[in-house]
């Protein structure tokens, strides 16, 4: 049995806000790791770029976080004196910062990774009651990066199939003059479609939802329990 894409989201949520507001590092570290399991049901194509912006980030934020914070005592590297930074040195305690930091913003961008690969932002709308332009936004804002990587994708088998390769950062810099175009022209057939369509004139109909599972049901007290538990006792 699946989620419906409200509860999926509402579970998304709290699992980024618990590791927001958690300040053990394990608590965080396993919460990170049920959203990257999460996110690897997505096809391999698709999940590649999030995990890749998911880990990066945290990565940087774990290597260059004890260099720009002064704390601790314990001094595990002292390095050079920067002017304004002062002596770049690592400590334990800036160490076991930057993990928490890290794996805060990692746990974070695999929730968005999850909301952005696996939900039905369809059915999201529909469910947005009032806030439909709201979430109609985000909707779009959310399929911009899939919308172009697949716009990419075509492009770059279409300049192979000329007999031109697409290589190294130049090769890919052609495709950025074809994407633009393309999102230009995709966001004046959307807007034509959305004014054919009849969209935010008074007595609109809607597409019925599936009712709510106990599943379903389930997971708001789940989401609220997990906010509470990374507030309190994580």
């Amino acid at each position: 049995m699946r989620l419906g894409a409200v509860p999926a989201a509402l579970l998304l949520a709290s699992l980024g806000t618990a590791a927001l507001l958690a300040q053990n590092i394990l608590p965080i570290a396993a919460i990170a790791l049920c959203l990257l399991l999460v996110c690897l049901r997505a096809p391999r194509r698709s999940r590649r770029l999030y995990l890749f912006g998911a880990f990066s980030t945290g990565l940087g934020i774990l290597v260059l976080s004890p260099f720009l914070h002064v704390r601790g005592d314990v001094v595990l590297w002292s390095g050079p004196t920067v002017p304004v930074l002062g002596t770049l040195d690592v400590t334990t305690e800036e160490l076991e910062v930057a993990a928490r930091n890290a794996l805060r913003l990692t746990a974070l961008a695999l929730a968005f990774s999850a909301y952005a690969l696996l939900l039905d932002h369809d059915r999201l709308l529909a469910a947005a009651g009032r806030a439909r332009r709201s979430a109609l936004a985000a909707a779009l804002a959310t399929r911009l990066v899939p919308t172009l990587e697949r716009d990419a994708a075509g492009l770059a088998e279409a300049i192979r199939g000329r007999g031109v390769a697409v290589e190294g950062l130049r090769g890919r810099a052609r495709l950025l003059s074809p994407l633009v175009a393309g999102s230009l022209e995709r966001a004046t057939r959307l807007a034509e479609a959305m004014e054919a369509r009849g969209f935010g004139r008074e007595g609109g109909t809607r597409a019925p939802t599936p009712s709510w599972t106990r599943l379903d049901r389930a997971a708001v007290p789940i989401s609220l329990a997990l906010v509470v538990a990374g507030a309190v006792w994580l």
